[in-house]
């Protein structure tokens, strides 16, 4: 990681060197390995003039957070920066909506021998399309969805919503966890809404049982193992392979963009405050390290306006609202 190697030379600039992430991950690793299994939890690595050796966690050591900070530094000098992935956007939602609707990727197909087959199909997108909602509208990271069973959904057709209950929580981990209760969206929004996207792929899947997110098979057809669900990785690759076909670069994104996404959506969309978020997200509403920011503002993100139109007159200044009517973006 380091331009230096251990005798203080510098390095080769040919020679290729991990990131400061890849360095956290390495010194997570090394915390873990000596507080699990050595049980030295908390114990600063230090000199014990009754063992006479040195004892606790070297990972703890105050050298090494001293040498981590000083890493950073020089990696930012570099031009190094952390790059969090890009936020979805109700516009690119919008857009992959109307692909996926249109007649002819509604109608599965039966290929014949040689003939090229495609990498989708209505059940493969009827089940990304419920996962990217639900990833973007309850602020969930991509292991929490595909682990979500039928048992964890319930329908309530006299107020047209759903609720979605988790199996469990990092934040939860003694139980209380709290419902997302989701309505049904105006026409309008029927890109953003979880309720029609659970109905269509119910009446696809036909899934009563088991996970809900599977890996798709050849021919567009789910696996019937119900105990297993989808891996991640192939739902990324799904969900590039949709990018794609609406001839988005699919390379600033990832599965943390729906939650990032979603965050800034109940930010500067339905104007959220900040407190509502976290509290709607199930996530701590102590604001002491500012966590929530990551989520809000990033530089490779899709700016909100043109720089030339920030004074520009006549422009609108807001969202024209089907409910009440306005535009102002205070409404």
């Amino acid at each position: 990681c380091d331009s230096r190697s251990s005798d203080g030379t510098l390095k080769d600039p040919t020679v290729q060197r991990a990131t400061f992430a890849y360095a956290q991950k390495i010194r997570a690793a090394i915390s873990f390995r000596f507080a699990r299994i050595k049980s030295t939890a908390g114990i600063t690595w230090h000199f014990s003039e009754v063992a006479a050796k040195m004892v606790g966690n070297p990972a703890t050591a105050i050298i090494v957070s001293q040498y981590f900070v000083s890493l950073k530094r020089r990696k930012v000098q570099a031009g190094e920066a952390s790059t969090s992935a890009r936020a979805m956007t109700p516009d690119i939602l919008y857009a992959m909506y109307m692909y996926n609707i249109s007649e002819d990727r509604m109608v599965r197909r039966n290929y014949g021998a040689g003939e090229p087959k495609k990498w989708d199909g209505p059940l493969c997108r009827r089940m990304t399309w419920f996962a990217y909602l639900l990833m973007y509208t309850c602020l969930l990271r991509v292991d929490k969805v595909i682990k979500i069973q039928a048992h964890n959904i319930v329908f309530n057709l006299q107020e047209n919503s759903i609720t979605v209950t988790l199996p469990f929580r990092k934040t939860h981990q003694f139980g209380d966890i709290k419902p997302y209760v989701i309505y049904l969206l105006p026409p309008h929004e029927a890109h953003l809404c979880v309720v029609r996207a659970y109905a269509y792929f119910l009446r696809e899947s036909k899934i009563q049982r088991g996970y809900l997110f599977r890996n798709i098979l050849a021919g567009d057809t789910i696996d019937i193992n119900k105990s297993e669900p989808m891996v991640t990785a192939h739902f990324l690759e799904i969900f590039r392979n949709h990018l794609i076909c609406i001839n988005i670069d699919h390379t600033p994104y990832g599965t943390h963009s729906f939650r990032r996404g979603g965050c800034q959506y109940f930010a500067n969309y339905r104007r959220w405050p900040l407190r509502k978020i976290c509290e709607w997200g199930g996530w701590s509403q102590e604001f002491t390290h500012a966590t929530i920011v990551k989520y809000l503002i990033s530089w490779n993100d899709n700016p909100l306006d043109a720089r030339e139109d920030f004074l520009r007159p006549g422009l609108p200044v807001g969202v024209h609202c089907h409910s009440c009517g306005r535009t102002c973006p205070c409404a």
